[in-house]
């Protein structure tokens, strides 16, 4: 008679919470919260069921479980414009996520980061199917609009920090073409009047280059749209540049455009935001115009840029407040509260980069 001389291999059987509880001896409930830590549970009680733990190889309770058990994943998704890279750059984004995870302590929840740049190839999973509790849109992104579509084809509550994203998405706003007015009339106050303007972007294909009345027509992004009516208030006439993307490359390359020609330099410029008024800067620098003696640069934001000797004249915004703001909104949303939204206000803060035309 043959026998099978091959090895037979035990299926392998995992040690449950059950198991760890019948060592400890006590309840499974107990064991449970042990885990947790969430309940009344001795601290002599605890130790001893993650004695009992150690001893099976018990990790703890599969989290996939316990996020079927609340109807949650534990996840809040930011949606970012631009490449995770570029975004950690900027420190405004920097600041808004940090005030976005302290909102959302209560929560006890994780950030996913979304990046909604458009292009081909991107995240395999993205809002249209990825596993959140709620959502943060960073409204000046082009594409806030396919975003917020996609969250209301699937239910699923969201936050606007900037950006009108519809009646039923709440919104957590600054103040943005009233302060730029208020810069620009500072700008009018000191004697300028010749003034260019370097711009966010105004469409999904971040198009750069000339302002024309075309991009502006057909912008989606509220923020660029709001700054640049602010210091039309005030320069109806004033030219300027479209940059690609918030950062000092896109300045710098703006910057030369504008202050190439001694006979069509203006004498101050409006930078939608501080890296962007960086490279006007740096800009200026490398063509030899003196700042603020021959040009006046304002910025927007209120950010320490690296390697900046100026001490910038800026309109100062609170990101960290408003990435609070935006995570406590979701906390109340999910706990079936109706949030208000809410509008900050910026500050000018007068540097050392505007003074008197010298003309």
């Amino acid at each position: 008679m043959q026998t099978d001389s091959a090895p037979r291999t035990e299926p392998i059987t995992r040690p449950t919470l059950a198991d760890v509880a019948a060592r400890a001896g006590v309840s499974a409930s107990t064991a449970s919260l042990a885990f947790s830590g969430s309940g009344p549970v001795s601290d002599a009680t605890k130790a001893r069921v993650l004695a009992a733990a150690s001893e099976l190889g018990y990790a703890g309770p599969d989290p996939r479980g316990r996020s079927l058990r609340r109807g949650r994943s534990g996840i809040v998704g930011v949606v970012l414009e631009e490449r995770v890279r570029a975004a950690f750059l900027d420190p405004v984004k920097i600041q808004t996520l940090d005030g976005i995870t302290e909102g959302i302590a209560p929560l006890g929840a994780g950030l996913l980061l979304f990046t909604d740049t458009g292009e081909e190839g991107g995240n395999a999973v993205g809002i249209e199917s990825a596993p959140v509790d709620a959502v943060v849109l960073i409204g000046c992104s082009p594409r806030l609009a396919h975003s917020v579509e996609a969250l209301r084809r699937r239910g699923i509550p969201a936050v606007a920090i900037e950006g009108s994203a519809g009646e039923d998405i709440l919104q957590i706003s600054i103040d943005n073409r009233d302060a730029t007015r208020r810069g620009a009339e500072y700008l009018r106050g000191l004697g300028h009047t010749e003034v260019a303007l370097v711009t966010l972007p105004f469409d999904a294909a971040r198009t750069r280059g000339p302002l024309t009345p075309e991009l502006e027509r057909g912008s989606t992004v509220d923020t660029a749209s709001e700054r640049l009516l602010g210091a039309r208030e005030v320069f109806p006439h004033a030219t300027g540049r479209v940059a690609a993307t918030s950062s000092i490359e896109e300045g710098l390359e703006a910057g030369r455009a504008l202050l190439a020609d001694p006979a069509t330099r203006p004498t101050a410029i409006i930078a939608q935001s501080d890296l962007l008024a960086a490279g006007v800067l740096q800009a200026a620098d490398e063509l030899g115009v003196a700042v603020p003696a021959e040009l006046s640069v304002l910025g927007f934001d209120g950010i320490r840029v690296d390697g900046l000797q100026h001490d910038l004249t800026t309109l100062v915004q609170p990101s960290v407040a408003k990435g609070r703001a935006a995570g406590e909104a979701v906390v109340r949303l999910l706990a079936g509260e109706p949030p208000a939204s809410v509008q900050f206000t910026s500050t000018l803060h007068i540097g050392d980069t505007t003074a008197p035309p010298a003309r």
